[in-house]
């Protein structure tokens, strides 16, 4: 519990850390770059340097799930990143701890496990939350989030690397593939930089750091909490967690507003989240 306690804390400081940015920077491009510099460097440190063990079962399966990881990564980073600026920090956060549902859909095609009844009603009540959170007060319709259609896909595809990582991977590589998920994104975003021409100032520097030390840690230590705590439990307190934690700094220090039905939707993933998961 010690290790998932670490995770869900080091993620909710994510969300905050990126809403504190988004008023300080401005090159978003520049602080991924130090963001997953930082990451990258933890990653090599964390390996002791053993990057390529070529001889070791299942690291050619590794390195090619981290590759793909890594691109996954950066896109769901930066449309998080994109999305806490157009939709605050509470929606985007909803939405990122609701990509649960892609894990679960991939469960249940690829691995053959079949959800329970409860789990059932979880789903449903997800879905029925996504609608109700696109309605403003008075009945009327905003226009189709895709940004936060587009983070829940790319959120709940990175949660379900890790999953394919445990089934089809080697648990002694998984600092690699940590290590091969961050250097991955970090040369894309490089590209990126250089391609752009945005090179990130002392600012961007200065939280990107900042933002990957936790970003780093926060998988890490759900790496490390799967190992003593089941899954079942593991996911649920996180998510839920994390998204109380980060609804409260959206609230109080941000002064952040949500009407009634994203109230009421926010009350109906909380419940469902932790339904998906019985």
């Amino acid at each position: 519990m010690f290790f998932l306690l670490l995770s869900i804390l080091t993620s909710a400081l994510i969300a905050i850390l990126m809403r504190l940015s988004a008023d300080r920077v401005k090159n978003p491009l520049g602080m991924l770059f130090a963001n997953y510099l930082a990451c990258t460097v933890l990653g090599i440190l964390y390996t002791d340097f053993q990057i390529i063990l070529p001889q070791v079962p299942k690291f050619f399966t590794t390195l090619g799930m981290g590759l793909f990881n890594g691109v996954l990564y950066l896109s769901s980073f930066i449309t998080y990143q994109r999305n806490t600026v157009k939709n605050g920090i509470v929606l985007s956060s909803i939405f990122m701890k609701l990509g649960l549902l892609v894990p679960m859909v991939l469960s249940i095609a690829f691995f053959h496990e079949v959800p329970t009844l409860v789990q059932i009603i979880g789903f449903i009540l997800a879905v029925s939350a996504i609608l109700l959170i696109n309605h403003r007060q008075g009945g009327e319709k905003q226009k189709l989030g895709l940004g936060l259609i587009g983070l829940l896909i790319l959120g709940g595809s990175c949660d379900a690397m890790s999953k394919v990582f445990q089934v089809l991977g080697n648990e002694a590589l998984s600092d690699q593939f940590l290590l091969f998920t961050y250097g991955t994104a970090f040369l894309l975003c490089t590209s990126l930089v250089i391609f752009k021409k945005q090179w990130p100032g002392k600012r961007e520097l200065l939280y990107g750091v900042l933002i990957g030390i936790p970003n780093f840690l926060s998988t890490k230590f759900m790496l490390g909490a799967l190992t003593t705590v089941p899954a079942v439990v593991a996911y649920p307190t996180f998510s839920v967690t994390t998204m109380l934690m980060v609804t409260l700094a959206g609230t109080w220090f941000f002064r952040e507003k949500l009407n009634k039905f994203q109230w009421a939707a926010l009350g109906i993933i909380l419940v469902a989240l932790v339904l998906l998961n019985i």
